[in-house]
């Protein structure tokens, strides 16, 4: 049976959602010894997010929106990024002490507007031609892959139980389907969503700085600590790497 270019793009959008659940692997490691590599993929997740923001988005907003633009829309990011946590903090938590750290939902947030954009990107590419889709898509879910289990370990630091980041991480990840979808549908849609690319990025910034870099400076162990700087500068070096080989 050959697949229809719609059904290319849904079957790799769900296939892409499908890593979601990369997380469960932790279900496989002892509790004591995924507790200890926990903030180890926070660092990860931490240079996935800065990587990603400054070697993947920024870089494609650049081709279509002039300078000034595009740093009011990372600026304004930044912004309403730490305004959402900020009311997530005023609702969810008392006394100073928070069950769920609002940095969970922003995770959720700012990976769910970048799966969107992923969906509209494999949608795109499917449309230019089927092989030049699959590779596409092989290459979305390559920096995907590593970057979901560090969301999913962000997740678990910040309060969820593991079924829960599970539950959350893929439903999140499902905007990429929409986003295929959208895609196929309006062909321009990647031109109007380029706009959400420094937006997106001015909130993973946010994200890694005020929120994940300040839990991972807190280790005292000074080879812990050099390790978390590595687990940063590997995520980078992923992304970029990512960014490289989808020329």
């Amino acid at each position: 049976m050959i697949l229809s270019t719609l059904q290319w793009i849904l079957l790799m959008t769900i296939i892409n959602g499908a890593l979601a659940f990369a997380g469960a692997i932790s279900f496989l490691i002892n509790e004591k010894k995924f507790q200890k590599i926990l903030i180890v993929l926070v660092a990860f997740t931490t240079g996935a997010l800065l990587g990603g923001a400054f070697f993947h988005l920024l870089p494609e907003s650049f081709e279509k929106i002039n300078t000034f633009l595009l740093t009011l829309l990372f600026i304004l990011g930044f912004f309403i990024f730490m305004l959402i946590e900020k009311l997530l903090h005023w609702r969810h938590c008392h006394d100073g002490k928070c069950e769920i750290h609002p940095v969970n939902y922003l995770i959720l947030y700012g990976d769910a507007i970048h799966n969107f954009i992923d969906g509209l990107i494999i949608a795109s590419s499917f449309i230019i031609s089927i092989p030049f889709g699959v590779v596409t898509s092989l290459l979305v879910m390559a920096h995907e892959l590593p970057q979901e289990i560090g969301d999913f370990a962000v997740l678990v630091y910040g309060g969820f139980k593991k079924n829960k980041a599970l539950f959350y991480n893929f439903f999140a990840q499902l905007t990429c389907v929409f986003g295929g979808i959208v895609g196929f549908y309006y062909l321009n849609a990647y031109d109007y969503s380029t706009y959400l690319l420094p937006f997106a990025a001015g909130g993973f910034v946010y994200i890694a700085i005020m929120d994940l870099i300040p839990e991972i400076i807190k280790e005292k162990n000074h080879i812990k600590m050099i390790i978390n700087i590595l687990a940063i500068i590997a995520g980078v070096l992923l992304l970029i790497s990512a960014k490289y080989l989808a020329g």
